[in-house]
């Protein structure tokens, strides 16, 4: 089923997500990840967590094609990034949240992290490049993030109308302040 993409402004994908407790109906789980696949899918993405949809849990999806033609196609369950490091890669990026607006962001390009799969077997997985920088930016999400926050203020401002009419199709308050 293809769910609503939350957009930038909704007060959920501000907040940092609960973890899923590992006996949790795994029929419900196995539904949303299947819905969130549909959705990312239908929405031409790469990467959908779950906060992107209304529902707070640590849990976020990516299918991606390489250079190379291989596919990567994995679930993320209660994800923690360990460790960050390498050089930095400057990578344009874009969010189905936002629509229509991509930025250079400065991430490192590489990292090691701990999650589960959609059959809580646990991994500890080293990526690199641009795997790497996908998981990162769904990784934001998550935690309240997003990849304007790794932006400069003098860019903030330079989107902020932008940024404002993005939000008032949720918050049409215009006294609403704009959280960056």
């Amino acid at each position: 089923m293809i769910l609503p993409i939350l957009i930038y402004g909704h007060p959920l994908l501000r907040k940092r997500c609960l973890e899923i407790e590992k006996f949790s109906n795994s029929n419900q789980i196995n539904s949303l990840i299947q819905n969130m696949y549909d959705t990312m899918g239908q929405a031409q993405g790469i990467g959908l967590a779950a906060p992107q949809i209304g529902i707070s849990l640590r849990l976020f999806i990516i299918e991606y094609n390489n250079f190379y033609k291989k596919k990567f196609k994995q679930v993320f369950i209660n994800p923690k990034i360990l460790k960050i490091y390498g050089s930095y890669l400057i990578t344009k990026e874009g969010c189905l949240s936002l629509p229509n607006i991509i930025e250079n962001i400065i991430r490192k390009n590489h990292l090691i992290i701990e999650y589960y799969d959609e059959n809580w077997k646990k991994y500890k997985q080293h990526f690199h490049g641009l795997l790497s920088i996908i998981i990162q930016h769904e990784y934001d999400h998550i935690e309240g993030k997003f990849f304007l926050d790794h932006i400069s203020d003098q860019k903030k401002l330079f989107l902020h109308n932008q940024l404002k009419k993005i939000s008032a199709k949720i918050n049409p308050n215009p006294n609403n302040r704009l959280h960056f």
